[in-house]
């Protein structure tokens, strides 16, 4: 299913379903097209059904004396602007490039911007766009977004409950359609930390928005995305990587293709073992459902003619004859054959009994 339809036509129950996959790289690529590239491919190879890219320039995004929030033993930069000045040389013609290559491998694009500018020229390679945690109280962006038509997936870290409403509250009131990510706002996030719960309450106060979560947390065995695909987000957005040794900010708490195997693995397995919700039996329960549940039986010798009186009758396996359902019905009925103790009765052995 394509992202944009997932927003528009969601089910507002809060049950697992399996996710939209959103692998985040970033600005992974490290500002080499090659890399780019083979980002596209091996998120591709691991299931995701989108990669999204982050669109900026360090001087529009952060003051030059802007500190790190970041883990400084991974990323010893400590200033914003540094840090995002090495990676901001992507702009519209590399993704255009992207876009064509995503295009091209059957993976859905997706670059977050963050200025006007990125915002417009994204607009024609996208059919959705992404509001970082970062701009939830951004009014004049969030609006800009907006005006452009489109679904939103608004991420909600660091932020409080009516944070999250009042940008909301923006974002509907030009009609766009919108999914809402928990998120916490960490890099990384530890695991104590995930508070996945607030899924749920997500889609409690959100009910006309799809639901899903944008995970920092260290890959590990990947079971923190499992649990949040279960409290059901519908969208997994997590940050990914060609190599998680590299140096650098998003490299070490990123997934790279072997979790995202690993993760879409044990997801379609939970999906097996989810089944359904609407209680009906299975085919593998046939015989069960026949031999383990009960039919009437003769308790004792029933004569014919005889007029059929609650202690004629007991109920034993198997349910191949009268369905225990019908003991009121068969009582007051006359035996039209002798019947033999322990038979298991059936509806020709009796007639009506006459008023």
């Amino acid at each position: 299913m394509k992202l944009h339809k997932l927003i528009t036509t969601h089910s507002s129950a809060c049950h697992f379903s399996f996710p939209y996959i959103i692998a985040e790289a970033g600005v992974n690529h490290e500002c080499s097209l090659d890399i780019a590239f083979r980002l596209i491919d091996e998120a591709k190879e691991g299931g995701a059904d989108a990669i999204k890219f982050q669109a900026y320039k360090a001087h529009t995004l952060a003051s030059k004396n802007s500190p790190s929030y970041w883990d400084l033993n991974k990323e010893p930069t400590t200033s914003q602007y540094k840090l995002f000045s090495k990676y901001d040389k992507f702009w519209k013609s590399e993704f255009e490039i992207l876009a064509t290559r995503c295009n091209s491998v059957g993976i859905e694009f997706l670059s977050t911007p963050f200025d006007l500018e990125s915002a417009r020229f994204l607009n024609d390679m996208m059919t959705v766009f992404k509001i970082s945690s970062s701009d939830i109280t951004n009014k004049p962006f969030v609006e800009f977004i907006a005006s452009l038509g489109k679904p939103i997936i608004l991420s909600t870290g660091a932020s409080y409950q009516w944070e999250v409403e009042q940008c909301v509250s923006w974002i509907s009131s030009n009609g766009n359609a919108l999914a809402i990510l928990h998120c916490i706002l960490n890099y990384p996030t530890l695991d104590c930390n995930a508070n996945l719960l607030m899924i749920r309450g997500l889609c409690q106060k959100f009910p006309d928005c799809a639901i899903g979560y944008s995970d920092h947390t260290l890959p590990g065995d990947m079971n923190i995305l499992e649990i949040a695909s279960l409290l059901g987000a519908k969208i997994i957005e997590k940050h990914f990587t060609h190599d998680k040794k590299l140096p650098g900010n998003d490299h070490y708490h990123a997934m790279d293709k072997y979790d995202l195997i690993r993760f879409t693995k044990r997801i379609k397995d939970l999906e097996l073992i989810l089944g359904m919700s609407h209680r009906v039996p299975l085919p593998s329960e046939h015989d069960s459902r026949i031999n383990a549940r009960r039919s009437l039986v003769s308790a004792r010798h029933i004569p014919l003619g005889k007029l059929i009186s609650v202690d004629d009758l007991t109920f034993k396996r198997p349910c191949t004859g009268i369905d225990p359902r019908n003991y009121d019905s068969l009582i007051g009925q006359y035996a039209v054959k002798e019947i033999p103790e322990d038979t298991v009765l059936h509806w020709d052995m009796f007639r009506q009994a006459p008023n």
